[in-house]
């Protein structure tokens, strides 16, 4: 029943490497494991404490994933949530790992930046990714957004809504 993902092409071990997190702990790895929960669809409040929603969750990814039910993440829970995490589905900063991280950083080499794909935000990809926003006139921070995205996989952003350039004269205001 306990069934070891499939590893990603190019991505390092170290990404998928952690500690194990237990119903009730808290700090950032709790977090962490909230915003991978969250891109897969649960929808979490992220703060740092793994109460009983984030527990849920975690035996329902488990679950669905064929992993044995205990709320425990250990490295098979921990390895499936990043193995399986579409690109896109969540904002990649500093830190990140797994494979929609080594999915931007081919994004990257394919736009020719120097960076290695293993799956691990490191100061090289934060710097590579700040290099294409500035190219390519995005707010240049390293985080990787919906907007950032959109640009490394070459789709235009999405039109502007049309402003308003006329004026509204409320008569209601004046009596």
């Amino acid at each position: 029943m306990d069934t070891q993902p499939e590893m990603v092409p190019g991505m390092s071990p170290a990404a998928l490497a952690g500690p194990t997190i237990y119903p009730w702990d808290t700090g950032p790895a709790v977090a962490e494991l909230q915003e991978l929960l969250n891109a897969h669809g649960f929808k979490l409040r992220i703060d740092g404490d793994f109460g009983y929603i984030t527990e849920a969750a975690v035996k329902e990814f488990q679950r669905q994933q064929g992993l044995r039910i205990d709320g425990i993440v250990g490295p098979k829970t921990r390895a499936a949530l990043k193995i399986s995490i579409q690109p896109g589905s969540r904002i990649l900063r500093l830190g990140h790992k797994g494979s929609d991280v080594c999915e931007l950083q081919g994004l990257l080499r394919v736009c020719g930046y120097n960076v290695q794909r293993n799956g691990i935000f490191d100061k090289e990809t934060k710097k590579a990714v700040i290099a294409f926003q500035q190219k390519h006139k995005l707010k240049a921070n390293g985080i990787v957004d919906s907007i950032t995205w959109r640009m490394l996989r070459g789709k235009p952003l999405p039109p502007a809504p049309p402003s308003n350039k006329r004026w509204f004269l409320d008569v209601r205001k004046w009596w």
